[in-house]
């Protein structure tokens, strides 16, 4: 079960690392080579705005993992004691 816990942080690095190598190797658009440019433009502004969607997305799913590992456990129960 802590393998549960530990995936959103390995799969959030390796999600946005390579959506930056996709996005460079097959010429598109997207969120990770904005931040990319903007970071080596200076753009502040830019790479603050993909730093706020890239942490809501990372929150997320530590959102989505810890709700599946009480699922899985029943055990596990998020409220007071009864």
């Amino acid at each position: 079960i802590p393998l549960i816990t530990g995936f959103p942080a390995a799969f959030i690095g390796a999600f946005f690392t390579g959506s930056l190598l996709i996005e460079t190797l097959f010429s598109l658009d997207g969120l990770g080579l904005l931040s990319y440019e903007a970071v080596m433009k200076r753009d502040y502004p830019v790479v603050m705005g993909t730093l706020y969607v890239f942490t809501l997305m990372g929150l997320l799913a530590k959102l989505v993992s810890d709700i599946s590992y009480s699922w899985v456990d029943p055990r596990i129960h998020f409220g007071g004691q009864k």
